[in-house]
């Protein structure tokens, strides 16, 4: 087996992982292993845009409130407002690697306004900002010497403990797949940043692509990483229903240019749920809609902006309108059906706003981390700016103090294939994949129950044993990896959400309807 060296091994290619590997080139040899193609991810699929004060009339501290008033208090004040004052920083390390956010005729930064802003604050390009972002950044990764590698999958990460050294347990490396080749080989380093997303695809229903299977959200724990608030899964309000419109998103900046929540005959109905009406927060509208297609037994709730008009409608949201046309639904004329899907993972790996985990050499950042910015709910378009912010200090921590192993490089162990064989019947993990989403988004989906947690809990632990046993008896697939970490992730869900007894922010359950009069952080220890 090879092992491969480097100083920095970044795990995802988003924009966390992207933009720490630009920080950290200048500091050593940077390796960025992404399991599909590099653009195969959350940030290149984000619409809406990324949030910054920038305006004079905003100030950081409205920032800070409106996000610890859409996390339901739970987040941290420190680190949102640390975060949100490092947001300018982020937007022009996006500005250098070339990015052009949209202008007013004036030379004025064209902001916009989303669910639970009081002001306009959000950068975009156009509704296409995280594809913008994306392209931008890998252009610059290139130029910038980081060793890009597509089609590479972590199986695990190497652990000094699990391989016979004494002293301190810290995080070595990890054993990676190439999804091409089917070779498995060591990348050894004593800096390892886990940059690999949400686990949206724990859903049936979900916006996120399909590389978003909580992946390193996984491994940390499978390592013995502490994982804080697992239980608050945010499910975006609106993503286009139509049977063959998968996973498109209909984005949060569509209701902050003045969209209504509607049903089929055309009438508003959040205000009977939220003062804010359609500009509430994510959590509120989730469950509204949720509530309404209940009460009403309709498939679906509808987006109203036909009165912005065309010329404004194909110059605002190009992207969005030409793909609703695509489908047959003129957003000038007609009604948007929509539905809530899976889509942003609030909780994950505890970690600091610079990345440091429980675990000696690991880092986490972006999505994956759990830094205590969105507590029970995300504010929309805080993701890219807390995935600008971690990327960058993080470096500023690695970069000029990185982790260095004790003596010479620890020799990493072959990995042990034993008595596997090549999987015979595929349908086996397609089964069970299957099965865990339809559980998840039966029981442990936007309204929760004692009962309906405890049923999937006993159907995980059997599917966990089920899996457990496949990954030893066959050779490793990528779909096998990724069966494996959804089953993990889904059970993590669901045992943080057994912990929480009331309701805040994402979590919603029937048998304790109210929030409890301290905010307190569910945190789970690793696997031991």
């Amino acid at each position: 087996m090879k092992t491969i060296d480097c100083d920095y091994f970044i795990v995802g290619s988003g924009m966390s992982g992207l933009m720490s590997a630009m920080h950290l080139a200048s500091y050593g040899k940077v390796i960025v292993a992404t399991k599909g193609k590099l653009a195969d991810c959350n940030t290149n699929f984000a619409q809406g845009g990324i949030c910054c004060v920038m305006d004079d009339n905003d100030t950081f501290d409205k920032h800070a409130r409106d996000t610890m008033i859409a996390g339901a208090w739970l987040g941290n004040s420190k680190v949102v407002h640390e975060i949100c004052e490092h947001a300018p920083e982020g937007i022009q390390d996006l500005i250098d690697c070339g990015v052009k956010f949209a202008k007013k005729p004036d030379g004025e930064w064209d902001l916009t306004r989303e669910g639970g802003h009081s002001a306009r604050r959000i950068f975009h390009a156009g509704d296409i900002t995280g594809e913008k972002c994306e392209a931008a950044m890998i252009r610059r990764a290139k130029k910038s010497g980081v060793d890009l590698r597509e089609h590479t999958i972590v199986i695990d990460l190497i652990m000094s403990r699990r391989i016979g050294l004494k002293g301190e347990n810290r995080c070595l490396g990890a054993y990676v797949l190439d999804g091409k080749t089917d070779e498995i080989y060591a990348i050894r380093s004593p800096n390892t940043i886990l940059a690999t997303g949400g686990c949206g695809k724990v859903y049936l229903y979900t916006c996120n692509p399909d590389t978003a299977t909580g992946d390193g959200i996984a491994i940390a724990w499978r390592a013995g990483a502490k994982i804080e608030n697992m239980e608050f899964i945010q499910f975006h309000p609106t993503c286009l229903y139509h049977p063959q419109a998968k996973r498109f998103l209909i984005s949060e900046a569509v209701r902050g240019e003045g969209a209504v929540l509607v049903d089929k005959k055309g009438r508003p109905f959040m205000e009977k749920y939220d003062p804010r009406g359609s500009l509430a927060p994510r959590d509120i509208v989730a469950r509204s809609i949720d509530s309404e297609m209940k009460r009403t037994g309709d498939d679906c709730m509808f987006l109203d902006i036909r009165a912005k008009g065309r010329a404004y409608l194909m110059n605002r949201f190009p992207n969005i309108y030409h793909k609703c046309m695509e489908f047959g639904v003129d957003m000038a004329k007609d009604l948007i059906p929509i539905v809530p899907a899976a889509h942003y993972t609030c909780g994950g790996i505890k970690a600091t706003t610079a990345g440091e985990t429980s675990i000696k050499g690991l880092s986490a950042i972006g999505e994956c981390a759990s830094t205590g910015l969105h507590g029970a709910n995300r504010l929309a378009s805080n993701s890219l700016m807390e995935a600008l912010v971690c990327a960058r200090l993080a470096a500023a921590r690695l970069g000029p103090h990185p982790e260095r192993f004790d003596g010479k490089a620890p020799e990493i162990p072959a990995w042990k294939i034993g008595n596997a064989v090549p999987p015979d019947e595929a349908v086996l993990v397609a089964h069970m994949w299957d099965e865990i989403r339809r559980l998840m988004w039966d029981y442990v989906g936007i309204v929760r129950t004692n009962k309906r947690l405890a049923r999937a809990a006993r159907r995980l632990k059997t599917l966990r044993r089920e899996i457990r046993d496949y990954y030893f008896r066959y050779l490793v697939t990528p779909d096998t990896l990724e069966l494996r970490n959804l089953a993990v992730c889904a059970e993590l869900i669901v045992r943080s959400a057994q912990k929480r007894h009331e309701s805040r922010g994402l979590h919603y359950t029937l048998d304790y309807p109210r929030a409890a009069k301290t905010a307190k952080q569910t945190v789970l220890p690793g696997f031991h």
